[in-house]
Formats: C-alpha cells, structure tokens, sequence
C-alpha cells in the first residue's frame, strides 16, 4: 500500500501499517518527525517546492505562501546564544524575534543570533530547514505564546520544502518548552 506523504496524518494511519513501515526513513523522515513519531504525538507532513528565487522574504515566508497558511500560524525556528547558552526560539515567519524579551525569558541578560554556522552545527539542519524537533544538540526552547491561538501551527520538519503541523501543546510538551511572548512585529 502506497502513502502520500504529504497527505498523512501520523496518528491516523500508523495502525494499519507494520512495524518496519511505520520506522521507514522514507522521503518524509527526518529527525523532526521521529522525534514526535516516537512520542506518539500526531502530525501531519506539508511538502513544497523549495525554491531560492524569493530569498528576500524568508524560508518561513516560503513555506505559509506555498502551503496556503495565515504567515502568523508558521513558525520559524532561531537559534540565540545568551553567552551561556544556546536557545532554541519559536515565532512567527510574519515577525522577529526579541531578543530582550528571549533573554527575560531564560533568565539572561542579553541574547543575540547564534552565528548560522553553529546553527546548522549544533542542530544538524541546515539554514532555512532547522527545526525546534530532533536538534542534535537539545536546546532550551522558548515558543511564542502566540502559538497557543492555534489548533496546528506549523514548524520546520528539518528540512527545506517540508513543514510540520502540530498542536501547540504537544510540541511545548515534547520539547520540554516554554511560551512567552517573544515576537515582535
């Protein structure tokens, strides 16, 4: 039996599959969607063509514009460095992140953009594809609290051209997260 991977809904089709096919590294698999496959967390996989002709407005920008998403309910993910530490942060592709208010929320004094080549180092993404899921390296994960409004928001599957829907609640669950206001427009 074939599945569109762009079309499944974890949860609702890993019982008729077996074993061997539910842990398939297909086309859809990446360390983002083990990780809640794993957990036993539903998600669905949204595929797009990727292209670098846009590159003025963003990876995240891409991704809700192609999939036919609110730009507020897409989510990029950043990496910060406090000094101590590196930060995983959550916000919208619509907005920035703050970096006062990142820093507040772990108890720092400042933050500021890790250097991307850390990034893709410490998570094991590549730029424009780095996910909050299935880091090599697990990070402190700050979510803007605006995620909460949504049934589903979308984040990166690890990969360009492949998101991630997911209920708020069960990416803070899995990720060990906390949400706080730290986007700005």
């Amino acid at each position: 039996m074939a599945y569109d991977m762009a079309q499944l809904t974890v949860a609702g089709i890993t019982e008729g599959m077996s074993k061997k096919a539910k842990n398939a590294k297909g086309k859809g698999s990446t360390p983002a969607t083990l990780q809640l496959e794993n957990a036993g967390v539903a998600f669905t996989l949204h595929e797009y063509e990727h292209s670098n002709d846009h590159m003025d407005d963003g990876y995240g920008v891409e991704a809700a514009t192609k999939l036919g998403y609110d730009q507020h309910q897409v989510y990029k993910t950043l990496l910060a460095d406090t000094g101590d530490e590196l930060v995983t942060a959550v916000v919208p592709v619509s907005g920035h992140l703050d970096m006062k208010a990142l820093a507040a929320a772990v108890g720092a004094k400042k933050a500021q953009m890790a250097d991307p080549k850390k990034a893709m180092r410490q998570t094991g993404y590549v730029v424009g594809g780095i996910s909050p899921l299935g880091q090599k390296t697990h990070h402190r994960t700050v979510i803007d609290e605006g995620a909460l409004a949504f049934d589903e928001m979308l984040v990166s599957g690890g990969k360009r051209g492949l998101s991630i829907g997911v209920a708020p609640k069960d990416l803070i669950a899995v990720l060990g997260a906390v949400t706080a206001p730290i986007a700005t427009w």
